[in-house]
């Protein structure tokens, strides 16, 4: 037998007995033999190396270092789930379901909710070639090096797959190798780590892959994105990927209706302490993959999946003290400072008031002794009061009406949930968070620089705004607190390549109140360059898509501060990108300006994906829902009876791929 074979029958070998031990749990070898055999093919790896393959299971011991994670933008985005917490909150779900698909039977794939970090796997030809955190739902960190390491996730993948798709789950670590991890970490005198959850996400960062090695680590998969995929439903997908040599959990049910879900989530919340992994819930699917097209997506979550939260763990605890936060915008948050209390595996010190009017409702008190939650919510929050251990001498508290950090009268205007600092150019938190979200990784993505160095800068008098940044020197900041000449530098550099980042990430960075990450895309989209959209009116600001009054006004007002526009002709002089590139402009048009399509079904040209850009490039809107302001509906192969119908009964024309591509030429 020659060497490269030798090298692929012992690869083969090992694959199977990896998937047996890890996927399957019912082990075939040896733990000795196995490493027998893995340690004759590193020898004839490392003797042979022009048979070198990036899916052998050598390559799971890890050992790479990874300095910075690159970014990478999904080709699909990662959507979050609505959350429900009653049946009656369910059955109003199954309501708007029956209510956008019309008279038709609709089943729903129920699957446990694993408490996990999520992560996007991408298959080509059978092979891992990329995987990537999820980041913000758009995009996230490439942790492929990482991934690797983990033996339930397959590098090379078995029988009938497609050339390319991508694959969704949650990477966990079992309470068991938690357990063991911990042990370890007293022994050694080292502080154990609080919950799984959070030392699993971490993990996948670590730059050292031989650590993440060392970890027990699990990839469980739930979810196939691609065109073509051969899939009709979400029941046959989990099969699917079980065939493909994905670890599929096989605890899920299909459903014919809210009292079988209710079933499932009822016996699974009381049943899941037994369960090897943690679990926060149950996500309820439609099981046809056709009928969630049909349904399709609000901006933040699918409408055909909905997340049922299990009960969440409650503690008391004494709260000592109410502070104020003064946000970026000049918003108030008040803040509770608890007694430190242990909830759902951490220990929490602070929670979220929100606002004076929870206050009120709750007639919550400092020295109160109070209820906290940490069920659907990442942040604490407290949900009552012991009114039976409230302290004789106990008094209402009373919300502050000046602004904790610059003593400015407070304000809060009819329709605003938060009181306001109104000293926006004069706070010195505000100032300092307006740089710091300039700054921060979804906006400018400034190297060598973090909120402790805003902070720092600003006490210094350096900088008084996100323009002074550019004004810099090396000489300045190297003084500062633990900065020397490599990390100055690199601050000096990290602010010298912002200049690169596109229009709509310097309009979001420009911190436009109510101007999150979305409305700067659309805003850029539409008006091309930063003067175009300081030109514009309310009534034309309010014509782009999803842009109300309240966001028009706010962008009108910001553009109208004489502070603000000299602050953008700065950031003009040194470079900054305030319009959309020449490049990006070649391939947009206005031929289908104020013209709604709605996509649905399968194409055999383009990709449903490419189909809305071709779209969006042209200057037309993709609708999620046939309504009476959609223009077209573009129909491909096997779209869904409902939107075909609700088409025809509104007069919408129904037109081919090839009816689409004519008109935009």
């Amino acid at each position: 037998m020659s060497v490269e074979n030798q090298i692929e029958k012992l690869r083969n070998e090992l694959r199977e007995h990896n998937h047996n031990y890890y996927v399957l749990d019912n082990p075939s070898i040896s733990d000795y033999d196995f490493d027998m055999k893995l340690k004759e093919l590193q020898r004839l790896e490392d003797e042979y190396p022009e048979f070198y393959d990036a899916s052998s299971p050598t390559l799971r011991v890890g050992g790479m270092i990874t300095k910075n994670f690159q970014t990478v933008v999904h080709a699909q985005r990662m959507y979050s789930l609505d959350n429900s917490y009653s049946k009656e909150d369910l059955e109003d779900w199954e309501k708007r379901i029956q209510k956008g698909l019309g008279d038709t039977e609709v089943e729903f794939t129920c699957e446990l909710k694993y408490d996990g970090a999520s992560i996007n796997l991408t298959y080509e030809n059978g092979q891992l070639i990329k995987a990537v955190t999820r980041g913000d739902g758009f995009q996230g960190d490439d942790v492929t090096t990482n991934i690797k390491t983990i033996n339930s996730v397959p590098l090379q993948l078995k029988g009938d797959y497609p050339p390319k798709f991508d694959i969704r789950g949650e990477i966990v670590l079992p309470f068991e190798g938690f357990a063991k991890m911990n042990a370890e970490r007293v022994a050694n005198g080292e502080e154990p780590y609080m919950n799984p959850r959070n030392t699993a996400s971490g993990s996948l960062k670590l730059q050292d892959s031989a650590l993440v090695a060392q970890r027990p680590l699990d990839c469980l998969l739930y979810g196939i994105v691609g065109e073509n995929t051969g899939i009709d439903t979400q029941w046959q997908m989990l099969e699917k990927a079980r065939e493909w040599g994905f670890k599929v959990p096989t605890i899920a049910k299909l459903c014919k209706s809210t009292d079988e879900v209710m079933n499932f989530v009822e016996y699974w919340d009381v049943h899941r302490h037994e369960l090897p992994y943690e679990t926060d819930g149950v996500v309820i699917k439609v099981n046809s993959l056709q009928q969630q097209d049909e349904l399709g997506h609000t901006s933040k979550s699918p409408r055909w999946a909905m997340a049922y939260k299990f009960k969440a763990e409650q503690v008391s605890t004494i709260l000592n003290e109410i502070t104020y936060q003064v946000g970026r915008t000049g918003a108030i948050t008040p803040v509770a400072n608890l007694e430190p209390v242990l909830l759902a595996g951490t220990t929490v010190k602070r929670a979220s008031l929100h606002n004076a009017d929870q206050i009120a409702k709750y007639d919550i008190r400092e020295k109160d002794t109070v209820y906290v939650e940490k069920g659907g919510e990442i942040i604490p929050k407290i949900i009552g009061v012991d009114f039976s251990k409230r302290p004789q001498e106990s008094v209402p508290t009373q919300y502050i009406e000046h602004c904790p950090e610059c003593n400015t009268p407070l304000q809060r205007t009819e329709g605003d949930a938060k009181h306001y600092c109104t000293n926006y150019y004069g706070c010195p938190v505000q100032i300092t968070g307006r740089i710091q979200h300039y700054i921060s990784r979804k906006a400018m993505d400034i190297e060598g620089m973090g909120s402790e160095t805003v902070t720092l800068l600003f006490q210094e008098g350096l900088i008084t705004n996100y323009a002074d940044l550019y004004e810099l020197t090396k000489e300045q900041v190297m003084p500062l607190e633990r900065m020397a000449e490599k990390s100055a530098e690199n601050l000096i550099t990290g602010v010298a390549a912002s200049v690169k980042i596109p229009f709509e990430r310097v309009l979001f960075a420009l911190g436009i109140r109510f101007v999150g990450e979305t409305v700067a895309k659309k805003l850029a989209k539409a008006y091309k360059n930063i003067d175009a959209l300081m030109r514009a009116s309310e009534e034309e600001l309010t014509a782009v898509d999803e842009i109300g009054e309240r966001i028009a006004q706010s962008v009108i007002e910001f553009f109208q501060n004489e502070n603000n526009r000299l602050i953008i002709n700065r950031l003009k002089s040194v470079g900054v990108q305030f319009a959309i590139s020449a490049e990006k402009l070649e391939n947009q048009t206005e031929k289908l300006k104020g013209q709604t399509f709605v996509v649905s079904g399968v194409f055999e040209k383009v990709s449903r994906n490419e189909l809305k850009k071709l779209i969006e490039d042209n200057g037309g809107k993709v609708g999620s829902s046939v309504s009476s302001k959609t223009t077209f509906l573009v129909a491909g192969d096997k779209m869904g009876p409902s939107k075909r119908t609700k088409a025809e009964s509104l007069n919408v024309q129904i037109i081919s791929e090839d009816d689409f591509l004519a008109i935009i030429g």
